[in-house]
Protein backbone atom coordinates (compact mmCIF):
# COMPACT_ATOMS: atom_id res chain seq x y z
CA UNK A 1 0.00 0.00 0.00
CA UNK A 2 1.12 3.33 -1.24
CA UNK A 3 2.19 5.99 1.99
CA UNK A 4 1.33 9.33 0.92
CA UNK A 5 3.99 11.82 2.97
CA UNK A 6 3.27 15.18 3.55
CA UNK A 7 6.37 17.40 1.54
CA UNK A 8 8.96 18.82 4.10
CA UNK A 9 7.77 21.99 3.58
CA UNK A 10 3.97 21.41 3.75
CA UNK A 11 4.72 19.85 7.09
CA UNK A 12 7.19 22.19 8.21
CA UNK A 13 3.60 24.89 7.87
CA UNK A 14 1.41 22.81 9.35
CA UNK A 15 3.78 22.59 12.37
CA UNK A 16 4.28 26.15 12.30
CA UNK A 17 0.86 26.83 12.29
CA UNK A 18 0.26 24.49 15.21
CA UNK A 19 2.72 26.44 17.47
CA UNK A 20 0.89 29.50 16.19
CA UNK A 21 -2.60 28.28 17.53
CA UNK A 22 -0.83 27.45 20.19
CA UNK A 23 0.60 30.67 21.04
CA UNK A 24 -2.40 33.04 20.09
CA UNK A 25 -4.49 31.49 22.47
CA UNK A 26 -6.01 34.44 24.42
CA UNK A 27 -5.52 33.32 28.40
CA UNK A 28 -8.00 34.99 30.89
CA UNK A 29 -6.88 33.43 34.10
CA UNK A 30 -3.73 30.78 34.76
CA UNK A 31 -3.06 29.48 38.18
CA UNK A 32 -0.50 27.23 39.31
CA UNK A 33 -0.59 28.43 42.73
CA UNK A 34 3.09 29.47 42.99
CA UNK A 35 4.54 31.99 44.94
CA UNK A 36 1.92 34.88 46.11
CA UNK A 37 -0.97 32.92 45.15
CA UNK A 38 -2.49 34.38 48.59
CA UNK A 39 -2.36 37.99 47.56
CA UNK A 40 -5.02 36.41 43.46
CA UNK A 41 -7.53 34.64 45.75
CA UNK A 42 -9.97 35.93 48.30
CA UNK A 43 -10.50 33.69 50.99
CA UNK A 44 -14.59 34.14 51.69
CA UNK A 45 -15.94 35.00 54.95
CA UNK A 46 -19.38 32.44 54.24
CA UNK A 47 -20.41 30.19 57.06
CA UNK A 48 -17.71 32.19 59.53
CA UNK A 49 -19.94 33.17 62.15
CA UNK A 50 -21.78 29.50 62.13
CA UNK A 51 -18.18 28.27 62.98
CA UNK A 52 -18.48 25.88 59.64
CA UNK A 53 -15.93 27.96 57.50
CA UNK A 54 -13.25 25.74 56.29
CA UNK A 55 -9.57 26.38 56.06
CA UNK A 56 -7.30 25.57 53.62
CA UNK A 57 -3.33 24.24 53.22
CA UNK A 58 -1.24 25.12 50.44
CA UNK A 59 0.43 21.67 49.72
CA UNK A 60 1.61 19.65 47.07
CA UNK A 61 -0.47 16.66 48.98
CA UNK A 62 0.59 13.14 51.05
CA UNK A 63 2.03 11.68 47.68
CA UNK A 64 3.01 14.10 44.81
CA UNK A 65 5.16 13.36 41.47
CA UNK A 66 6.90 17.12 42.29
CA UNK A 67 6.77 18.19 45.79
CA UNK A 68 7.37 22.11 44.57
CA UNK A 69 4.01 21.66 42.80
CA UNK A 70 1.45 22.63 45.10
CA UNK A 71 -2.17 23.25 45.15
CA UNK A 72 -4.85 24.18 47.58
CA UNK A 73 -6.22 21.26 49.73
CA UNK A 74 -9.27 21.52 52.28
CA UNK A 75 -7.82 21.02 55.93
CA UNK A 76 -10.67 20.34 57.56
CA UNK A 77 -13.75 17.60 58.13
CA UNK A 78 -17.86 19.05 58.76
CA UNK A 79 -16.34 22.13 56.90
CA UNK A 80 -17.58 24.81 54.34
CA UNK A 81 -15.59 26.26 51.63
CA UNK A 82 -15.32 29.49 49.77
CA UNK A 83 -12.51 30.99 48.07
CA UNK A 84 -12.26 32.66 44.47
CA UNK A 85 -10.37 34.85 42.17
CA UNK A 86 -10.55 37.28 39.53
CA UNK A 87 -9.29 38.42 36.04
CA UNK A 88 -9.64 40.61 33.87
CA UNK A 89 -13.57 40.69 32.44
CA UNK A 90 -14.48 39.40 29.56
CA UNK A 91 -17.61 37.29 27.27
CA UNK A 92 -16.83 34.19 25.80
CA UNK A 93 -19.01 35.76 22.46
CA UNK A 94 -18.12 34.25 19.13
CA UNK A 95 -15.36 32.51 20.77
CA UNK A 96 -14.54 29.30 22.53
CA UNK A 97 -14.47 28.85 25.98
CA UNK A 98 -12.10 26.14 27.96
CA UNK A 99 -12.61 25.75 31.60
CA UNK A 100 -10.00 23.17 32.95
CA UNK A 101 -8.56 22.47 36.43
CA UNK A 102 -6.93 19.34 38.26
CA UNK A 103 -8.60 18.10 41.84
CA UNK A 104 -6.93 14.86 43.76
CA UNK A 105 -9.15 13.25 46.29
CA UNK A 106 -6.34 11.99 48.54
CA UNK A 107 -9.15 11.23 51.28
CA UNK A 108 -10.65 8.35 49.28
CA UNK A 109 -14.12 10.69 49.03
CA UNK A 110 -16.98 8.99 49.58
CA UNK A 111 -19.51 12.11 49.76
CA UNK A 112 -18.73 15.40 48.16
CA UNK A 113 -17.75 17.59 45.10
CA UNK A 114 -14.51 18.48 43.28
CA UNK A 115 -16.19 21.17 41.35
CA UNK A 116 -15.42 25.29 40.00
CA UNK A 117 -17.91 27.67 39.37
CA UNK A 118 -17.17 30.80 36.67
CA UNK A 119 -19.07 34.13 37.71
CA UNK A 120 -20.02 37.13 35.99
CA UNK A 121 -20.64 40.95 36.92
CA UNK A 122 -19.96 42.10 40.47
CA UNK A 123 -19.46 40.46 43.36
CA UNK A 124 -18.51 41.04 47.21
CA UNK A 125 -15.48 37.94 47.25
CA UNK A 126 -15.56 37.91 50.76
CA UNK A 127 -19.27 37.29 50.72
CA UNK A 128 -18.94 34.50 48.35
CA UNK A 129 -20.62 31.22 48.93
CA UNK A 130 -23.58 28.98 47.87
CA UNK A 131 -26.08 31.41 47.42
CA UNK A 132 -24.01 33.30 44.89
CA UNK A 133 -24.94 32.94 41.36
CA UNK A 134 -23.03 31.61 38.52
CA UNK A 135 -22.72 31.57 35.28
CA UNK A 136 -20.92 27.63 34.50
CA UNK A 137 -20.62 25.25 37.51
CA UNK A 138 -18.11 22.19 36.64
CA UNK A 139 -16.60 19.07 38.24
CA UNK A 140 -16.83 15.90 39.62
CA UNK A 141 -19.35 14.91 42.01
CA UNK A 142 -19.24 11.54 43.79
CA UNK A 143 -21.62 10.21 46.69
CA UNK A 144 -21.79 6.17 47.36
CA UNK A 145 -22.00 3.81 44.98
CA UNK A 146 -24.93 6.20 42.87
CA UNK A 147 -23.80 9.24 41.83
CA UNK A 148 -19.76 9.18 39.84
CA UNK A 149 -20.25 11.69 37.70
CA UNK A 150 -18.83 14.90 36.00
CA UNK A 151 -21.54 18.00 36.59
CA UNK A 152 -21.57 20.45 34.14
CA UNK A 153 -24.44 22.90 35.00
CA UNK A 154 -25.21 26.66 33.16
CA UNK A 155 -27.40 28.88 34.61
CA UNK A 156 -29.09 31.32 33.00
CA UNK A 157 -32.40 33.68 33.91
CA UNK A 158 -31.85 32.18 38.02
CA UNK A 159 -32.68 28.77 36.71
CA UNK A 160 -29.50 25.74 36.55
CA UNK A 161 -29.59 23.85 33.69
CA UNK A 162 -27.66 20.97 34.28
CA UNK A 163 -26.15 18.43 31.30
CA UNK A 164 -28.97 15.41 30.31
CA UNK A 165 -26.19 12.90 29.98
CA UNK A 166 -24.30 10.81 32.21
CA UNK A 167 -20.24 11.63 31.87
CA UNK A 168 -18.56 9.46 34.60
CA UNK A 169 -15.86 10.88 36.70
CA UNK A 170 -12.51 8.67 38.26
CA UNK A 171 -13.02 7.95 41.84
CA UNK A 172 -9.74 7.25 42.64
CA UNK A 173 -6.74 8.87 45.39
CA UNK A 174 -4.85 10.70 42.01
CA UNK A 175 -4.56 13.43 40.52
CA UNK A 176 -7.36 14.02 37.56
CA UNK A 177 -7.79 16.81 34.77
CA UNK A 178 -11.24 18.62 34.00
CA UNK A 179 -11.84 19.72 30.80
CA UNK A 180 -15.07 21.66 29.73
CA UNK A 181 -15.13 23.25 26.01
CA UNK A 182 -17.70 25.36 24.62
CA UNK A 183 -17.64 26.58 21.29
CA UNK A 184 -19.09 29.43 19.14
CA UNK A 185 -21.36 27.03 17.67
CA UNK A 186 -22.97 25.54 20.40
CA UNK A 187 -21.32 22.29 20.67
CA UNK A 188 -19.25 21.12 23.27
CA UNK A 189 -17.13 18.08 24.59
CA UNK A 190 -15.77 17.12 28.26
CA UNK A 191 -12.18 15.61 28.93
CA UNK A 192 -10.92 13.68 32.01
CA UNK A 193 -7.10 13.62 31.03
CA UNK A 194 -7.25 15.11 28.05
CA UNK A 195 -9.43 12.28 26.60
CA UNK A 196 -12.66 13.19 25.38
CA UNK A 197 -15.56 11.55 27.47
CA UNK A 198 -18.79 13.37 25.81
CA UNK A 199 -19.64 15.79 23.44
CA UNK A 200 -22.63 17.24 21.61
CA UNK A 201 -24.85 20.19 21.25
CA UNK A 202 -25.96 22.64 23.75
CA UNK A 203 -29.39 22.80 22.40
CA UNK A 204 -29.91 18.67 22.52
CA UNK A 205 -27.88 17.92 25.99
CA UNK A 206 -29.26 20.84 28.40
CA UNK A 207 -33.06 22.16 28.18
CA UNK A 208 -31.52 26.00 28.46
CA UNK A 209 -34.47 26.55 25.51
CA UNK A 210 -38.16 25.01 25.30
CA UNK A 211 -38.03 22.44 22.57
CA UNK A 212 -37.83 23.27 18.74
CA UNK A 213 -40.97 21.24 18.45
CA UNK A 214 -43.69 19.45 20.61
CA UNK A 215 -46.87 16.88 19.73
CA UNK A 216 -49.45 18.53 18.69
CA UNK A 217 -51.91 19.00 21.86
CA UNK A 218 -54.99 19.00 19.35
CA UNK A 219 -54.40 16.07 17.51
CA UNK A 220 -56.52 12.68 18.72
CA UNK A 221 -55.94 9.07 17.44
CA UNK A 222 -58.36 8.06 14.29
CA UNK A 223 -61.66 6.15 15.75
CA UNK A 224 -60.36 3.55 12.89
CA UNK A 225 -56.86 3.31 14.40
CA UNK A 226 -56.47 -0.41 15.28
CA UNK A 227 -52.98 -0.37 17.95
CA UNK A 228 -53.46 -3.63 18.86
CA UNK A 229 -50.18 -5.63 17.44
CA UNK A 230 -52.07 -9.59 18.53
CA UNK A 231 -55.40 -10.30 18.57
CA UNK A 232 -56.91 -13.86 19.20
CA UNK A 233 -56.84 -16.89 16.94
CA UNK A 234 -60.49 -16.86 15.52
CA UNK A 235 -59.52 -20.76 14.16
CA UNK A 236 -58.44 -21.64 17.97
CA UNK A 237 -60.65 -23.46 19.42
CA UNK A 238 -61.06 -24.81 23.21
CA UNK A 239 -61.14 -28.77 23.02
CA UNK A 240 -64.29 -30.20 23.97
CA UNK A 241 -64.72 -31.16 27.62
CA UNK A 242 -61.41 -29.11 28.59
CA UNK A 243 -63.26 -27.42 31.73
CA UNK A 244 -64.42 -30.77 33.00
CA UNK A 245 -60.45 -31.75 33.58
CA UNK A 246 -59.78 -31.29 37.37
CA UNK A 247 -57.09 -30.18 38.90
CA UNK A 248 -56.21 -32.84 41.11
CA UNK A 249 -56.80 -36.65 41.34
CA UNK A 250 -57.29 -39.04 43.67
CA UNK A 251 -53.82 -41.05 44.21
CA UNK A 252 -54.36 -43.82 42.61
CA UNK A 253 -51.42 -45.95 44.75
CA UNK A 254 -52.89 -44.22 47.88
CA UNK A 255 -54.52 -47.55 49.98
CA UNK A 256 -56.80 -47.18 53.07
CA UNK A 257 -54.74 -48.10 56.41
CA UNK A 258 -55.17 -51.66 57.70
CA UNK A 259 -55.96 -50.16 61.31
CA UNK A 260 -58.28 -47.55 59.58
CA UNK A 261 -61.73 -47.28 61.55
CA UNK A 262 -64.79 -46.20 60.04
CA UNK A 263 -66.53 -45.75 63.03
CA UNK A 264 -63.95 -43.92 64.85
CA UNK A 265 -62.01 -42.15 61.98
CA UNK A 266 -64.66 -41.78 59.48
CA UNK A 267 -64.85 -42.58 56.13
CA UNK A 268 -61.40 -42.90 54.66
CA UNK A 269 -61.09 -40.99 51.38
CA UNK A 270 -57.87 -41.32 49.11
CA UNK A 271 -55.14 -37.84 48.99
CA UNK A 272 -55.27 -36.04 46.20
CA UNK A 273 -52.23 -35.41 43.78
CA UNK A 274 -51.96 -33.01 40.69
CA UNK A 275 -53.43 -34.08 37.95
CA UNK A 276 -50.91 -34.36 34.72
CA UNK A 277 -53.84 -34.24 32.33
CA UNK A 278 -54.81 -30.59 33.67
CA UNK A 279 -52.82 -27.58 31.81
CA UNK A 280 -54.55 -24.86 33.64
CA UNK A 281 -57.36 -22.49 31.95
CA UNK A 282 -57.40 -22.17 28.84
CA UNK A 283 -55.95 -19.39 26.37
CA UNK A 284 -57.04 -18.39 23.25
CA UNK A 285 -54.04 -18.58 20.75
CA UNK A 286 -53.00 -15.24 19.93
CA UNK A 287 -51.93 -14.19 15.97
CA UNK A 288 -50.65 -10.86 14.16
CA UNK A 289 -53.21 -8.08 13.84
CA UNK A 290 -53.37 -8.13 10.03
CA UNK A 291 -54.79 -4.26 10.35
CA UNK A 292 -51.95 -3.41 13.37
CA UNK A 293 -51.05 0.33 12.25
CA UNK A 294 -48.36 0.75 15.06
CA UNK A 295 -49.06 2.58 18.02
CA UNK A 296 -50.71 6.39 17.20
CA UNK A 297 -48.44 9.18 18.31
CA UNK A 298 -49.38 12.25 17.94
CA UNK A 299 -47.67 14.65 15.16
CA UNK A 300 -44.98 17.05 15.68
CA UNK A 301 -45.20 20.50 15.10
CA UNK A 302 -43.39 23.99 15.85
CA UNK A 303 -43.50 24.98 19.43
CA UNK A 304 -45.07 28.76 19.80
CA UNK A 305 -42.97 29.37 22.65
CA UNK A 306 -39.36 28.21 21.21
CA UNK A 307 -37.41 31.38 20.38
CA UNK A 308 -33.99 30.03 19.20
CA UNK A 309 -30.72 32.27 20.49
CA UNK A 310 -27.54 32.13 18.32
CA UNK A 311 -25.42 32.90 21.41
CA UNK A 312 -26.50 30.08 23.67
CA UNK A 313 -23.33 29.42 24.53
CA UNK A 314 -22.02 32.62 25.92
CA UNK A 315 -21.70 34.49 28.41
CA UNK A 316 -21.26 38.24 29.14
CA UNK A 317 -19.02 39.94 31.90
CA UNK A 318 -17.34 36.83 33.37
CA UNK A 319 -15.30 38.21 35.80
CA UNK A 320 -14.36 35.70 38.51
CA UNK A 321 -13.70 31.89 39.29
CA UNK A 322 -14.52 30.48 42.64
CA UNK A 323 -14.16 26.99 44.74
CA UNK A 324 -17.13 26.70 46.42
CA UNK A 325 -18.27 22.90 48.10
CA UNK A 326 -19.05 20.81 51.49
CA UNK A 327 -16.76 18.29 52.86
CA UNK A 328 -17.71 15.46 55.34
CA UNK A 329 -14.10 14.21 54.95
CA UNK A 330 -11.10 16.99 53.59
CA UNK A 331 -8.53 16.26 51.55
CA UNK A 332 -9.60 17.51 48.17
CA UNK A 333 -6.74 19.01 46.35
CA UNK A 334 -6.99 21.68 43.62
CA UNK A 335 -3.96 23.10 41.15
CA UNK A 336 -3.17 24.39 37.45
CA UNK A 337 -6.98 26.02 36.84
CA UNK A 338 -6.89 27.77 33.75
CA UNK A 339 -9.50 30.01 31.91
CA UNK A 340 -8.83 30.16 28.21
CA UNK A 341 -10.24 30.21 24.35
CA UNK A 342 -7.95 27.12 22.70
CA UNK A 343 -8.34 23.79 23.46
CA UNK A 344 -4.79 22.97 22.41
CA UNK A 345 -3.37 25.24 24.44
CA UNK A 346 -5.22 24.06 27.33
CA UNK A 347 -4.27 20.29 26.80
CA UNK A 348 -0.55 21.01 26.40
CA UNK A 349 -0.67 22.77 29.79
CA UNK A 350 -2.57 19.52 31.02
CA UNK A 351 0.69 17.41 29.84
CA UNK A 352 2.96 20.15 31.34
CA UNK A 353 1.42 19.82 34.59
CA UNK A 354 -0.51 16.68 35.16
CA UNK A 355 0.91 14.40 32.42
CA UNK A 356 4.62 15.20 33.93
CA UNK A 357 3.80 14.43 36.92
CA UNK A 358 1.28 11.69 36.96
CA UNK A 359 3.78 8.33 36.64
CA UNK A 360 5.55 9.54 39.56
CA UNK A 361 2.42 10.41 41.73
CA UNK A 362 1.35 6.99 41.22
CA UNK A 363 4.45 5.82 42.40
CA UNK A 364 4.31 7.83 45.07
CA UNK A 365 0.96 6.47 46.18
CA UNK A 366 1.76 2.91 45.44
CA UNK A 367 5.06 3.58 47.80
CA UNK A 368 2.28 5.21 50.75
CA UNK A 369 -0.37 2.40 50.08
CA UNK A 370 2.38 -0.33 50.72
CA UNK A 371 4.17 1.21 54.00
CA UNK A 372 0.34 1.94 54.72
CA UNK A 373 -0.41 -1.62 54.93
CA UNK A 374 3.10 -2.82 56.25
CA UNK A 375 2.07 -0.66 59.43
CA UNK A 376 -1.56 -1.90 59.88
CA UNK A 377 0.39 -5.57 59.84
CA UNK A 378 2.18 -4.56 62.86
CA UNK A 379 0.11 -3.39 64.92
CA UNK A 380 -2.27 -6.94 63.81
CA UNK A 381 0.74 -8.62 65.19
CA UNK A 382 1.01 -6.02 68.16
CA UNK A 383 -2.22 -6.89 69.31
CA UNK A 384 -2.20 -10.56 68.50
CA UNK A 385 1.03 -10.56 70.70
CA UNK A 386 -0.59 -8.47 73.72
CA UNK A 387 -3.54 -10.72 73.50
CA UNK A 388 -1.60 -13.80 74.16
CA UNK A 389 0.18 -12.38 76.76
CA UNK A 390 -2.84 -11.29 78.37
CA UNK A 391 -3.98 -15.07 77.97
CA UNK A 392 -0.57 -16.52 79.26
CA UNK A 393 -1.61 -14.34 82.52
CA UNK A 394 -5.02 -15.25 82.76
CA UNK A 395 -4.14 -19.00 82.19
CA UNK A 396 -1.17 -18.38 85.44
CA UNK A 397 -3.75 -16.73 87.62
CA UNK A 398 -6.47 -19.11 86.73
CA UNK A 399 -3.94 -22.22 88.28
CA UNK A 400 -2.70 -20.13 91.22
CA UNK A 401 -6.40 -19.74 91.75
CA UNK A 402 -6.56 -23.93 91.64
CA UNK A 403 -3.57 -24.80 93.78
CA UNK A 404 -4.59 -21.85 96.40
CA UNK A 405 -8.26 -24.10 96.09
CA UNK A 406 -6.40 -27.00 95.96
CA UNK A 407 -4.69 -26.49 99.25
CA UNK A 408 -7.92 -25.25 100.96
CA UNK A 409 -9.63 -28.52 100.18
CA UNK A 410 -6.46 -30.67 100.84
CA UNK A 411 -6.07 -31.40 105.16
CA UNK A 412 -2.45 -30.67 106.27
CA UNK A 413 -0.56 -32.97 108.14
CA UNK A 414 -0.15 -31.69 110.99
CA UNK A 415 2.62 -33.92 112.83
Amino acid sequence: MAIRRRPPLAAALAAALAVVSIVSAEVYFEERFGDGWENRWVKSDWKKDENTAGDWNYTSGKWTGDPEDKGIQTAEDYRFYAISAEFPEFSNKDKTLVLQFSVKHEQKLDCGGGYIKLLSGEIDQKKFGGDTPYRIMFGPDICGYTTKKVHAIFSRDGKNHLIKKEVPCETDQLTHVYTFIVRSDATYSILVDNKEKQTGSLYSDWDILPPKQIKDPDAKKPEDWDDKEYIPDPDDKKPEGYDDIPKEIPDPDAKKPEDWDEEEDGEWTSPTIPNPEYKGPWKQKKIKNPNYKGKWKAPMIDNPDFKDDPYIYAFANLRYIGIELWQVKSGTLFDNILVCDNPEYAKKFAEETWGKNKDAEKAAFDEAEKSKQEEEAKDEDSDLDGEDEEDAEDDADSKSDSDAEEEKETPHDEL
